[in-house]
């Protein structure tokens, strides 16, 4: 076993590291549990501190995590975390605290719960909002089986106002099977007091006793001649307009959930408590349990937004660990060259999905707060929202990760495609990702948004490009995709006034005799370095063609590269079918130019991947230099 070392000088975790299974906790005392709670915090802290993670999330719900795995046997009963961002805790309680230093590596435990990796994953998460329908799908395989399992969702608030949350919600209050969703509200402000009274009125409200006391006042009152019927609707309302008055519980009540809320989520006296209660109940139940992001580790609590998803820190400070380069990211490009344009466009409006910072649109917020929105985590309603505004002339830039786009395909479709509307989607960490995985991956995102009519989609080989498809997103009136990766460029010098690149118009970077590669995006200057190293190795000159356009494909400039080149590779960072390789191919038999030729698809293969950094993995799939030299040695017969 590696050893894990703790900035606290706690490095052997003496209680964390002996758990050999999670059902020891259930018989913890308190004192225990407050010791096994700051040992968790400590673990998480100095194993995020060196590969990143998901800091903030996962220290807020050590004590709910405990207090779960106090009441339920999750051998029988199932629990899904949505998202997964809270899930350390978890995984170090169910046999991974040997392996959790290898968290988000290459061939270690995922940033996620993953069935693949543990019994004790009931569910893979990685997007949002999902909890609560494979919550309910499994209470009712539990009531079809009779098996009386506790099915237990837990989500956090910011992935409540997505709209899957509450069909999830309308459904299960429709079919009254037994599931218990916690409510991980970690962004209310409650005063203790209000606090106070409102866990007192759920646990008693919900009290077994008290249940059946209200059950038969409510029988007593029906007897009454003539008004008994209205006496128990009148008592019935009051009760529910009582406790309403006090909590926040109306909207769920009115879903037909028992609501119990709020809850100090840091208490895990009043936790299991309200859990054990929780077990005897047969209806649906939403528990509102009340955490701070970040908790135990001041620089987290203080920041908790930069505490979410963290690179590598320093543990003592908060600080983050020093990187040499300090090239700016793609993010950070797109969001200064949007401010840049939207300051002389006054039509350019901003649109993010829960996500500023991650997609570089804080700085917009900041500059045009009037031309900006936030809808929380609803990809779906962003997409329309902006169609909406597309048809009142302005121009709207939907900035979102490539992954999470997926979510709003059908809005992609009929919202704006079909009715040819003017809205620009703005594609961060498009292709891999690293350490957060196949969940986070962008590598479907050219194969799902090519095939759609009236979609131009673009993607740039460094910062510069990136600038100039920016403004030609802008200047185009229709829908336009521009897809760039995580991380930083080459240090490419920017245009002070970007211009527009003509539609489906690439460029030849480099000519030969030999042999051509087709490169695209990300994918182009490590193609340059390959036929560089070829050059020198063996004397073959291959040339270099810059593709740009997915859509329209850049037709003159690839039956060029057809007519004089007998050996063709294409490499992409996308899945290979319906990628880019394929759009050629089709381009090169219905044009009649394949005659004789030697062709090699270079690209994601037909499986998910694994989480580990951006290099290992395209190492791994062969969308590196070396796998490019390697293929093009290979359609040239060379050793």
């Amino acid at each position: 076993m590696k050893k894990v070392e703790s900035f606290c000088g706690n490095e052997d975790f003496p209680i964390l590291k002996n758990i050999k299974h999670p059902s020891e906790i259930a018989s913890m005392d308190n004192e225990k549990l407050t010791k096994l709670a700051k040992e968790i915090r400590d673990c998480i802290i100095t194993t995020v501190s060196k590969g990143g993670g998901h800091l903030a999330p996962s220290l807020g719900v050590v004590e709910l995590t405990l207090a779960l795995y106090s009441c339920f046997d999750f051998q029988q009963d199932r629990l899904v975390w949505d998202v997964g961002h809270q899930a350390y805790a978890h995984k170090l309680l169910t046999g991974r605290f040997d392996k959790f230093h290898t968290l988000r590596q290459k061939g270690g435990i995922s940033g996620f719960p993953r069935m693949a990796e543990s019994c004790w994953d009931h569910f893979g998460v990685g997007h949002s909002s999902t909890s609560i329908s494979a919550v309910l799908g499994m209470a009712v395989g539990s009531s079809l089986e009779d098996s009386h399992r506790n099915c237990i969702a837990v989500i956090g608030d910011g992935s409540m106002t997505a709209g899957e949350a509450f069909e999830g919600l309308n459904q299960a209050g429709d079919f009254g099977k037994k599931m218990v969703v916690v409510l991980n509200d970690n962004e209310m402000s409650i005063s203790s007091n209000v606090g106070a009274l409102s866990s007192f009125l759920s646990r008693k409200l919900s009290h077994p006793g008290l249940t059946r006391f209200k059950k038969d006042i409510e029988g007593i009152l029906k007897q009454i001649p003539k008004i008994g019927d209205d006496l128990a609707m009148y008592a019935k309302r009051t009760e529910d307009s009582f406790k309403s008055f006090f909590t926040p519980g109306m909207l769920f009540e009115a879903l037909h959930f028992t609501y119990l809320g709020p809850i100090d989520g840091h208490n895990v006296d009043a936790l299991k408590d309200v859990f054990e209660q929780v077990k005897k109940m047969e209806t649906p139940c939403l528990v509102h349990v009340l955490t701070k992001k970040g908790k135990g580790y001041a620089p987290a609590e203080e920041n908790p937004t930069h505490f979410h998803g963290v690179g590598s820190f320093v543990p003592e400070t908060g600080r983050a660990a020093k990187f040499k380069g300090g090239l700016p990211s793609y993010t950070k490009i797109f969001g200064d060259i949007l401010c840049q344009l939207a300051e002389e466009d006054k039509k350019i409006f901003a649109i993010t999905a829960a996500m500023p910072e991650g997609t570089g649109t804080d700085c917009f917020r900041n500059r045009f707060p009037e031309r900006f929105v936030d809808v929380g985590i609803c990809e779906q309603h962003a997409v329309t929202f902006a169609a909406g505004l597309a048809t009142m002339g302005f121009k709207p830039a939907v900035a979102i990760y490539s992954t999470f786009l997926q979510r709003s395909y059908d809005q992609v479709v009929h919202d704006v495609c079909l009715q040819n509307l003017n809205v620009n989607f703005f594609l961060d960490r498009g292709g891999l990702v690293g350490a957060d995985g196949a969940t986070h991956h962008g590598v479907f995102d050219i194969s799902f948004l090519r095939h759609i009519p009236n979609m131009v989609y673009m993607t740039p080989k460094d910062e510069a490009e990136l600038s100039r498809m920016i403004a030609t997103a802008f200047d185009y009136n229709g829908p336009v995709a521009v897809r760039y990766p995580r991380g930083v460029g080459i240090g490419a010098i920017l245009e002070r006034h970007p211009s527009v690149i003509p539609l489906g118009e690439g460029e030849l970077l480099r000519d030969g005799f030999d042999a051509a590669i087709i490169a695209l995006g990300s994918r182009v200057w490590p193609a340059v370095e390959a036929v560089e190293e070829i050059d020198e190795e063996t004397g073959k000159a291959v040339a270099v063609y810059n593709a740009r356009f997915v859509k329209p494909l850049p037709e003159e400039g690839l039956k060029d590269i057809f007519k004089r080149f007998k050996n063709i590779v294409i490499v992409e960072e996308n899945v290979k079918a319906g990628g880019f390789g394929s759009a050629i191919l089709e381009f090169a038999v219905e044009n009649n130019l394949l005659n004789g030729h030697n062709l090699k698809m270079l690209g994601i293969p037909d499986q998910f991947v694994e989480h580990g950094t951006q290099q290992e993995l395209r190492e791994e799939l062969g969308i590196d230099k070396n796998g490019m030299k390697k293929a093009l040695k290979e359609i040239m017969n060379l050793k």
